[in-house]
């Protein structure tokens, strides 16, 4: 049992090849594409875990996990195998296929929970049994009911299921973006990009906590997603700022929320952009052009809370001793870090997120040769697979477990139903409808990866905002920004454990502090709703005010929440910054005004006045 280790190498390594072939010369028909990555995927969450059983000892429970990757494979790649005959049934189910697909929603159920946790197992659940039992609730949500067949046809059969968009996403774009993201950090772009944000930042106050920021920004366009971040950026940045003098939770909030924005981070997003972009028919360009300003908020306003932060904890400076050469490492290995704006320059003349992503790779892997540090050697193409394996998986067992709840949603109509139970709560008051689905976002993605997140509410509660007359891609923006910031927010905040475990200190206490930190994260999401000039649509001189004072209003609303501005704050003048901010923020030019007088009298007082 010796050889499960290698052996999930070489089921990473044929994923890997997969993608790539495919990519390079066409993808295969959807549910073939979409069930080979589904069931490497398995494969891969049974042999690891059967791997970690053998280490502890454990020997039969390894045998009932390798049966169960069996199952895995054999259940998701029926559809591979038997593509024409079920194809040709347009839909019917045999009773096989009853057993087939009952053993398929299990085991991916179990590999999901063992991947990501309860949280996606429980909904699907939820989901599974009101699609059974809906009939039995009260009439605004009931349905007429559905029996097993119909239920796992539509689930394992149908387009909407689990080998539907979704996982089609993670089968063609998102695993690309991941092999590009592991070669970068093969070669040595992650260092580099580390050490210019320390080098950038380490010579002013609270220099570790700003190169956290500044790191997390641009490690994004690497990694893509919360957790990963804090892991690659955390275990540089969080022991610097404890070095420095900030408080170990204070550390661990700072790196979380800087890193939960990665996903919003242009060029190159989280998984749930790609998913967006597909979901709402829309160039993936559209969607990382519309990020480019809430990005910018969201990090000047973190940025500026750190500033506050340092200055009011009076933080010293790092040592000149531990700022690293920017220059150095750009001439030993910033040449890598050329695949980006080539990846930028493909989808710019037209490619696709995929056809760009693969020739980006093509540019990496030629631009490592350049120079030996850099070098792709055999460990190094491994460790990339390696990566990759352990990359996508969260996100192809979330996309393949979101496909069972959207496939029920499309059967009851559950989301109609939902969205206009939004419409109603609210009273048809647009704010009203935002909060609520704001909530939802948060609230349902407890525990859940960013894309997962934003599927369930993306199905369920942003068409009630385009109902109200949001603008489509506003409506979705705002979903996907809600879902992003379930990574922080408490009780099940999986950025904040994350940082948690390099901190040392207790993740409740981490996810507190973060929202604290990134509070303007919660409410740039309705402005751009209300103009949505804050998402670069429209002439760039109509964009220079709006953005000019939202960028003002984010910088006051950290100094707020951090009850520092020229000074301490107290709570009158407190509750005036926020006041005077939202008003900057909001778009209108008599708010606006009112906003800057607000800030320019507290700053007054705040300097002139006597104690």
């Amino acid at each position: 049992m010796k050889i499960l280790p290698t052996f999930a190498i070489g089921v990473s390594v044929a994923l890997v090849l997969f993608s790539l072939y495919t990519a390079a010369f066409g993808v295969l028909p959807d549910v073939m594409q979409r069930g080979i990555h589904l069931s490497l995927a398995m494969i891969l969450v049974y042999v690891h875990a059967a791997s970690a059983s053998y280490e502890n000892g454990n020997r039969l429970r390894v045998f009932v996990l390798l049966g169960l990757a069996i199952l895995g494979l054999c259940a998701a790649g029926y559809q591979v195998v038997f593509y024409d005959a079920v194809v040709s049934r347009y839909g019917a189910m045999t009773d096989a296929e009853i057993v087939i697909a009952t053993v398929a929603v299990i085991v991916l159920l179990d590999a999901t929970r063992r991947t990501i946790g309860w949280s996606m197992v429980v909904l699907a659940l939820v989901f599974l049994a009101y699609a059974f039992w809906g009939n039995l609730l009260w009439s605004d949500i009931a349905h007429r009911g559905y029996d097993l067949k119909r239920v796992l046809a539509q689930v394992f059969l149908g387009a909407d299921g689990i080998f539907g968009t979704p996982l089609g996403v993670s089968a063609t774009f998102v695993v690309l973006i991941v092999i590009l993201g592991a070669l970068l950090e093969a070669t040595g772009a992650s260092g580099v990009l580390m050490d210019i944000a320390v080098a950038m930042t380490g010579r002013s106050r609270g220099g570790p906590a700003k190169a956290a920021v500044v790191g997390s920004s641009l490690m994004g366009m690497i990694s893509g997603t919360a957790v990963a971040n804090v892991l690659t950026t955390g275990t540089i940045s969080i022991p610097l700022m404890k070095r420095s003098g900030y408080k170990a939770h204070v550390a661990g909030a700072i790196e979380a929320v800087a890193s939960t924005g990665g996903q919003l981070m242009p060029p190159i997003m989280g998984a749930a952009a790609f998913l967006m972009a597909d979901i709402i028919e829309t160039p993936y360009t559209d969607i990382a052009r519309a990020a480019i300003i809430p990005a910018a908020l969201f990090y000047l306003a973190v940025f500026s809370a750190v500033h506050l932060e340092a200055v009011k904890s009076g933080l010293k400076p790092m040592d000149s001793s531990e700022i690293p050469s920017a220059k150095k490492s750009l001439i030993e290995s910033g040449h890598v870090l050329l695949a980006i704006p080539a990846f930028v320059s493909f989808l710019m003349v037209g490619y696709s997120v995929m056809f760009s992503s693969l020739w980006a790779i093509y540019v990496l892997v030629a631009l490592s040769c350049l120079r030996r540090g850099t070098w792709l050697t055999p460990r190094k193409l491994l460790s990339v697979c390696k990566a990759t394996g352990e990359a996508v998986l969260p996100v192809a067992m979330a996309t393949a477990t979101a496909g069972i709840i959207i496939a029920v949603v499309t059967l009851t109509g559950i989301g109609l139903k939902f969205s206009s139970l939004i419409v109603t709560l609210s009273g048809g008051s647009l704010f009203l409808a935002l909060v609520l689905t704001m909530l939802s976002s948060l609230i349902l993605g407890m525990g859940l990866p960013t894309a997962a997140a934003y599927i369930l509410v993306a199905t369920l509660a942003a068409p009630a905002l385009v109902n109200l007359g949001v603008d489509l891609l506003a409506a979705h923006m705002f979903v996907f920004y809600s879902a992003m910031l379930s990574a922080i927010t408490p009780p099940v905040a999986l950025a904040a454990f994350a940082a948690a475990a390099i901190s040392g200190e207790n993740p409740m206490r981490i996810a507190v502090v973060s929202v604290k930190f990134g509070i303007v994260a919660f409410v740039i999401p309705y402005f751009f709703v209300l103009d949505i000039r804050l998402l670069g649509i429209g002439d760039f001189s109509t964009l220079i005010i709006p953005v000019g004072t939202a960028g003002i209003g984010a910088m006051a609303l950290a100094g707020a929440a951090q009850g520092w501005f020229a000074g301490a704050l107290g709570w009158v003048l407190r509750i005036a910054l926020f006041a005077g901010a939202m008003m900057l923020i909001f778009p209108g030019m008599i708010t606006n005004i009112a906003g800057l007088v607000a800030l320019a009298a507290i700053y007054a007082f705040q300097k002139f006045a006597k104690p």
